[in-house]
């Protein structure tokens, strides 16, 4: 139940009514280590929500991309996948099998960020920097750690 809280408080506060859809929804990938696609979340929600269709799926994920709640990540494919994790993050992006896991280094981060302070780009306001690093897993089935 404290998850459905969580989940209705963030909707409130980025100003969208709370309704059942949205509730589900976000919930849903909120609780999702794998960035999911419109698709899988449906295949997920659909058992106990019926009513809830994929073309539903679709707009909610937009109206929680548009309010900042959620965001997008594109595949090489060209899909979509989604992410409820909106802190400061990466992401490492495997080629050969489409898994994407966040990771975390705010050293890097800094890095990034003075760099783009000290270059002063011209006629250009950065609003945010996202980063992906592409590869291949070694081992399928293996974990991606970084040390």
């Amino acid at each position: 139940m404290e998850i459905i809280n969580h989940v209705k408080d963030r909707l409130s506060n980025a100003g969208l009514k709370a309704t059942h859809p949205r509730i589900v929804v976000l919930k849903e990938l909120t609780e999702s280590q794998d960035h999911p696609s419109a698709e899988s979340i449906y295949e997920i929600i659909k058992r106990d929500n019926p009513s809830i269709s994929l073309g539903s799926v679709y707009r909610i994920l937009d109206v929680l991309v548009d309010a900042g709640l959620i965001q997008r990540v594109l595949v090489r494919s060209g899909s979509k996948r989604y992410d409820a994790n909106m802190n400061p993050h990466g992401h490492l992006y495997c080629l050969k099998t489409d898994r994407i896991q966040d990771f975390y280094d705010e050293e890097l981060y800094e890095l990034i960020n003075d760099f783009f302070k000290k270059k002063r780009i011209k006629n250009f306001k950065i609003n945010e920097i996202k980063l992906r690093v592409n590869g291949e897993l070694i081992d399928p089935e293996g974990d991606i750690t970084i040390t």
